[in-house]
């Protein structure tokens, strides 16, 4: 009976080793990529293209439209900048709560995001449109020394 008992203690022990759990505090870094994702609607609403562009990294790749790129940091303030300027965002709200996964070692996430955006712009002869999209995208993720950055994005609109 002792040798089933101490084989059992054995067995359980050995399944705890080879199955360490997560290196890393999942739930605190869960919570470090959603103050991201919100702040990333604040940016818009706020017109800070620079803090936006701050959240990629310097690897950073687009897929949106079926191109692929990988634009400067510059290229890709003037961008937003000139997006923010041209509109007055109306909604830039989740239909759900997004996705988040992590790799195993915590050092990359993804999140699956849903949502509706609603702008108001003046078209070139002065009409005023209201236009709503609903995207969805993936942005992966990558915890560097000074926090997480965005490495990716791919996205689609319906």
């Amino acid at each position: 009976m002792q040798q089933c008992v101490l084989f059992a203690c054995l067995l359980l022990a050995a399944s705890q080793c080879s199955n360490p759990g997560p290196l890393f505090d999942e739930k605190k870094e869960r919570a470090s990529i959603l103050k991201l994702h919100h702040d990333q609607r604040s940016h818009h609403f706020e017109k800070d293209s620079v803090a936006f562009t701050n959240q990629l990294s310097d690897q950073f790749i687009s897929v949106n439209r079926g191109i692929i790129s990988e634009p400067k940091r510059q290229a890709t303030i003037s961008r937003y900048h000139h997006y923010f300027s041209s509109v007055e965002f109306i909604r830039w709200d989740d239909v759900a709560e997004p996705i988040i996964r992590f790799s195993e070692d915590g050092s990359m996430a993804y999140t699956i995001v849903d949502k509706i955006v609603v702008v108001d712009y003046d078209t070139t002869n002065g009409e005023a449109i209201r236009d709503s999209t609903h995207f969805a995208w993936t942005a992966i993720y990558r915890k560097y020394d000074d926090g997480w950055k965005i490495d990716a994005v791919t996205s689609t609109e319906r």
